[in-house]
């Protein structure tokens, strides 16, 4: 495997894991401050459809970026006031939001365009276009003539999607805001002690729903880059299990924002690798295509099984809060 190669792999696997570490981020501000939510999987489907759908009828990606985010957090919402406001249960809530995606984008995508469940291809300005840095090259025959420094830059961080920036962007973001900031502070001790916060007179309720605003803004970062910017419109069930694949990596990385950098670019990589070598000889026995495809989900079980170590979640995580009297 030459340099060029590996190059091209890494670059694969950082588009890759793009929807997963905004999705892992999205539970982490969640799940920081005591709600569990598996429903990432289906905000992230809502927000790739109506991104998808509205990027489409305005010609505009930017619009169908913020009508992503809308569908995302409106879902979130409905999780808030099930979770928080009536308290119900958390996972049973989630699982719910799942399936209501999943049918409604199916159902409307048919309605609205006729194509069996899908949006017509987005091209132009209904997408987003890669970004090429000043002094990158941007053909493959350019990038190969120049030496490895100029290879790294041009071919691994020139070349991607705004949406691709800034959520690398956002992982330090969040470790400022989660460590750095009162905000922060109270939203991670809602999580692990919501009756010391009632007491310090703060509102858990106003704390839970902000984190859940974050989880469904960020979920709609996520389904709208996988719309319009790895892809090229909406296909049913294209998050492809994503959202539970970002829980595991937010499992893995022990609730932390860099740990869930490394652990969703480990799941990108490994994704990257399925796609790229679908059958690799080791010993003279052929590795099946099928086997490298399923790489990201065995490990996701390989995680949840509990074979990377004890990952202690918030305390007060799946328990509504009830203020005492």
């Amino acid at each position: 495997m030459d340099f060029m190669t590996i190059l091209q792999l890494l670059d694969s696997s950082v588009r890759l894991a793009t929807p997963l570490l905004l999705a892992c981020l999205a539970g982490l501000f969640s799940e920081r401050a005591g709600i569990f939510d598996i429903g990432l999987e289906g905000k992230i489907l809502a927000a790739a459809f109506f991104s998808a759908a509205i990027a489409y009828t305005s010609g505009n990606v930017w619009v169908g970026l913020l009508a992503g985010v809308v569908a995302s957090m409106a879902l979130a919402g409905l999780h808030g006031v099930a979770s928080i406001t009536f308290r119900g249960n958390q996972l049973i809530s989630g699982v719910a939001i799942n399936f209501l995606a999943a049918g409604l984008t199916v159902v409307i995508a048919q309605t609205w365009f006729s194509q069996g469940g899908r949006t017509p291809s987005l091209s132009g300005d209904a997408r987003f276009q890669e970004i090429v840095l000043p002094g990158a090259a941007s053909r493959i025959r350019d990038i190969a003539q120049q030496d490895p420094l100029g290879q790294i830059y041009s071919e691994l961080i020139s070349g991607h999607s705004i949406l691709v920036y800034i959520a690398l962007l956002i992982v330090p973001l969040s470790w400022w805001i989660l460590y750095r900031t009162r905000f922060g502070l109270r939203l991670r001790a809602v999580g692990e002690n919501p009756a010391a916060v009632d007491t310090a007179g703060i509102s858990v309720v106003g704390l839970r729903f902000a984190a859940v605003a974050i989880c469904g803004m960020l979920c709609g970062l996520a389904g709208a880059y996988l719309a319009t910017g790895l892809s090229a419109g909406f296909v049913k069930d294209m998050s492809a299990g994503r959202g539970f694949i970002a829980l595991a990596a937010l499992i893995f990385a022990k609730w932390r924002p860099w740990y869930a950098l490394y652990a969703c670019l480990l799941f990108g990589f490994l994704d990257a690798v399925g796609n790229r070598f679908q059958n690799i000889e080791i010993f003279a026995f052929t590795v099946p295509v099928q086997f490298m495809q399923a790489l990201p989900y065995i490990l996701t079980v390989v995680i949840l099984a509990g074979f990377v170590g004890r990952a202690i979640p918030p305390r007060a995580g799946g328990e509504p809060y009830v203020k005492e009297r």
